[in-house]
């Protein structure tokens, strides 16, 4: 499917440029220029990915997808071998917004509180003072997050999920935007600790960095055996919040909301999985696709929107049956067939919304 604009449903055919009687001139302008400013909201958007584009050596999927992540305010689980540019990538991400950056490496004896932070005895005040931890930056990365215990990963649930802390029993609200993005190798096994489904969960999406192109590593090689070049800054952090909060305008039609449901209940019901997709996920693919389409510069969502990132955004939700594993099924594939499978009806009586019902996402 194209990135055109779709047919109006005003006439019983579906032809294009029907309107429908009762949207006034008034309406019309309002959506052009909702659909003006998520133009150029796009391009300030793919303004960030050419900069990131003159550090990372790769796919420019792979970027694209972490920008679309951090429009939807979601965060991100990056999987792959040890020296494909990881770090490298969300670095020069994080210059190219303008934000705060720390690095956290997860190792078995770090504790809750190298995350978090903790108070500490001032005395030159003669009082008590709290020493931040490196969660408290707009981009954090947290590397090997397989490598500490589970006590150590949950310290960052509550600060994926509600932007918050708590230290010694006192809640500290987090810079805004606040954006984790956590690698774990998915090789090496020994020494690790599996992530708890429930962490697992509220990483919007799951995003593999494989091995570069023969073509993308003489390039690599090329560009880094001299000074290695640094993204300078596209955004900042207070247009990265402008850019999140017209996300919201993309309009998101109510056969977009049923395909996303239709594709997480396919994934529950499946006989080789043991545990789908849950309604954060189905919720996770609309605000992936509604980012997606701002990134591309469109107004509204297509269907093409969600077949792109389904995989993304729900097969690391998955936990397959042991019949699965044997037969060697991926979770991948469990989502490919949902994609299949699983068609996308749109009804062609209903007219074309106006900007409130696009913004509210009613029909």
């Amino acid at each position: 499917m194209t990135d055109s604009a779709p047919a109006r449903a005003g006439s019983s055919d579906g032809a294009a440029g029907t309107e429908t009687p009762d949207k006034s001139g008034q309406q019309q302008q309002a959506d052009q220029a909702v659909a003006e400013r998520l133009a150029r909201a796009g391009e300030r958007v793919r303004g960030v990915l050419d900069e990131v584009a003159r550090c990372f050596v790769g796919p420019r999927e792979v970027p694209e997808r972490i920008v679309t992540c951090l429009l939807a305010r979601g965060h991100v689980l990056l999987e792959g071998v040890p020296g494909v540019a990881k770090t490298t990538l969300i670095r020069a991400f994080a210059n190219a917004i303008g934000a705060s950056f720390k690095r956290i490496q997860f190792t078995p004896d770090l504790l809750p509180s190298d995350i978090t932070g903790t108070y500490v005895l001032s005395p030159r005040e003669g009082g008590f003072s709290l020493r931040k931890g490196p969660v408290f930056a707009h981009v954090v990365l947290g590397d090997e997050i397989n490598r500490a215990p589970a006590k150590t990963q949950s310290a960052l649930l509550e600060a994926m999920q509600e932007s918050q802390v708590t230290i010694d029993g006192e809640s500290h609200q987090l810079e805004q935007p606040f954006f984790v993005l956590a690698t774990q190798n998915p090789i090496e096994q020994e020494g690790t600790y599996p992530l708890p489904e429930a962490q697992v969960d509220r990483f919007l999406m799951r995003i593999v960095v494989g091995y570069p192109s023969i073509a993308d590593e003489l390039k690599i090689i090329r560009t880094y055996s001299t000074a290695a070049p640094e993204a300078r800054p596209v955004l900042s952090p207070e247009e990265v919040l402008w850019l999140q909060s017209r996300t919201a305008e993309v309009f998101v039609d109510d056969e977009i909301y049923a395909y996303a449901v239709a594709l997480a209940t396919y994934t529950r019901t499946h006989p080789r999985v043991a545990l789908g997709a849950s309604p954060r996920g189905s919720l996770g693919l609309v605000l992936a696709a509604r980012a997606n389409a701002l990134v591309r510069g469109r107004h509204y969502v297509i269907p093409d929107d969600m077949k792109r990132l389904a995989a993304s955004v729900l097969a690391h939700r998955l936990v397959l049956t042991p019949e699965a594993d044997a037969e060697g099924i991926t979770r991948e594939a469990i989502v490919e067939e949902a994609l299949e499978r699983v068609p996308y009806r749109r009804s062609e009586s209903r007219g074309e919304p106006t900007h409130g019902q696009a913004v509210s996402g009613r029909g």
